[in-house]
């Protein structure tokens, strides 16, 4: 089964793909809007091609556990999606640390500049997309 991973945000987004067995993480990319409609065509678009079966949306908590202010952004994005793939299962993933994890990482491999914004997204996804996978092993 295909999954995809999903670490929404306002500018750029992180998609992480599953190889189709769902052990290990595939096709990357980076969906680049500040519109969340065009955002969603775009996922579904991904989705439908790649054969996903599942979505894993990451989702921002504190680190006490409680929701971030982005919940329920991330909850509106992701009823949006339900819409649009009713045969696709959506998960909320715990996304803490992240992309703290992808920002240390690009700081150990000195990524800097305009590409680090896309590698630091992309890498969130695939953290997220890879804890997922490995949780269910």
């Amino acid at each position: 089964m295909k999954i995809m991973a999903i670490d929404y945000g306002d500018a750029r987004t992180g998609i992480a793909i599953s190889d189709a067995l769902g052990m290990l993480t595939g096709t990357t990319t980076v969906i680049h809007s500040w519109n969340p409609e065009k955002t969603v065509q775009e996922i579904a678009r991904l989705t439908r091609e790649n054969g996903v079966e599942r979505i894993v949306m990451g989702f921002p908590r504190n680190m006490d556990g409680s929701e971030g202010f982005r919940a329920d952004h991330t909850r509106n994005f992701g009823q949006a999606l339900v819409r649009l793939l009713p045969d696709v299962e959506i998960i909320y993933y715990d996304e803490r640390m992240t992309t703290m994890a992808a920002a240390e990482y690009m700081n150990i491999t000195d990524v800097r500049g305009k590409k680090r914004k896309d590698s630091i997204d992309l890498l969130a996804a695939k953290i997220i997309l890879q804890d997922y996978l490995d949780s269910k092993q």
